[in-house]
């Protein structure tokens, strides 16, 4: 029987290292999922299925080589044929997913300053793999790519133009989670329905929405880099251009504080105080003004956000729901959606809080759907669709 021929996947976070096994032959099926948290900190963890554990404090090239040795020792990682990774900015070069080479590392460690939260840590996933399996090919699967059907309208910076020549411009992440639902909407509402006017929220740690149509996106919230758009658990959000200047005159805050403060010190956790946990800020709610607020202002500003990129469509057919809040909050997509039936947005109280995948009531002009996101299945696909091509030439 021959020996089968598996994916590793590897989708590193700020602050978290998720891997997967799938199997070749059929991408769509996962053979082993596990994940790292609090990598960087004290306390990191390691954790697949129901096991947990403490593993001291990794980093993201440390956790790569415990997970690379981990696999080796439960005879998973004979197997692996490829290396999917999820890169989070490809810049304006890179606009499809491509084999890491020599001239792949260079430009992204040329434009590290681009994501420099991400892309030198995906940089060093990659090495360790490099290291580890020195023969086997390894893709970068890159979140921006899904952005660049973006029109140069969406894409520019009112700054001066030399920028943009730069590469200075609105690029919109999570795109991996953004191809993901929209191959979800195409096997179960048809093509037809999926090319339609559609707003995707991917609301979780970062939190972002998009605006497609006809398959392709238009528009979305997050733009030079993941801070920018809707507030998010730690980050800002968009912010007025002036704070940088006031607080270097006022707080004598430099640019790395700056970044520190937008990126690790805002958002829900900036405006409670206490959390960026919407699950501690629901709880605390009621007792917390801080947390109430926190709250109040993150569906505010998504159900603001909402609102522009239906201005952008010409309309809605179908707002989607996905990311770990927005997948298991009912209670924030309730709030998100107050107010929004002249848009032709209503919810099906019942449905919304079993967490159902379609949420809307059956008379609503707009659908609402709610899909558990797989950013691992999308890097997979991605793999083994280059690999097999690789292979045919």
């Amino acid at each position: 029987m021959a020996r089968q021929r598996t994916i590793l996947t590897l989708n590193g976070g700020s602050s978290s290292l998720k891997f997967a096994i799938f199997d070749l032959g059929r991408p769509e099926r996962c053979v082993t999922r596990g994940q790292f948290d609090r990598v960087g900190r004290d306390g990191t963890t390691f954790s697949v299925g129901d096991s947990n554990r403490e593993v001291g404090r990794l980093d993201h090239r440390a956790a790569t080589d415990y997970v690379l040795e981990w696999l080796d020792g439960n005879g998973d990682l004979g197997s692996v044929v490829a290396v999917g990774h999820r890169i989070v900015h490809g810049g304006s070069r890179y606009v499809a997913p491509a084999i890491i080479d020599a001239a792949m590392l260079a430009e992204l460690g040329r434009i590290s300053p681009f994501a420099p939260e991400h892309l030198p840590t995906e940089m060093e996933i990659a090495a360790a793999c490099r290291q580890r399996l020195p023969d086997i090919p390894q893709v970068a699967c890159f979140d921006t790519a899904f952005h660049r059907s973006m029109p140069t309208v969406a894409r520019m910076l009112a700054i001066p133009r030399r920028y943009f020549e730069r590469g200075i411009e609105r690029y919109g992440f999570h795109g991996l989670s953004y191809t993901y639902l929209m191959g979800v909407l195409e096997r179960e509402t048809g093509r037809d329905a999926a090319r339609g006017r559609l707003v995707l929220a991917h609301l979780g740690h970062g939190a972002s929405l998009a605006a497609v149509r006809d398959g392709k996106s238009i528009d979305t919230t997050m733009g030079f880099t993941p801070a920018a758009g809707v507030p998010m658990s730690t980050r800002s959000g968009d912010l007025d251009p002036g704070l940088v200047q006031y607080l270097a005159r006022t707080d004598v805050m430099d640019a790395a504080s700056f970044d520190r403060m937008v990126n690790h010190e805002s958002g829900l956790l900036g405006i409670s105080g206490t959390s960026g946990d919407v699950r501690d800020l629901l709880e605390r709610e009621s007792s917390d003004p801080r947390a109430a607020e926190a709250l109040a202002l993150f569906c505010y500003q998504i159900r603001k956000a909402i609102g522009g990129l239906i201005a952008a469509l010409g309309g809605l057919d179908m707002l989607v729901f996905a990311g770990g809040i927005g997948e298991h909050s009912s209670v924030v997509r309730s709030r998100i959606c107050d107010g929004l039936s002249f848009l032709g947005i209503e919810l099906d109280s019942v449905s919304n809080s079993a967490d159902a995948p379609i949420i809307s009531t059956p008379s609503a002009n707009v659908q609402v759907r709610v899909i558990a996101t797989d950013e691992e299945a999308v890097i997979a696909q991605i793999t083994a669709e280059l690999l097999n091509k690789e292979l045919s030439e």
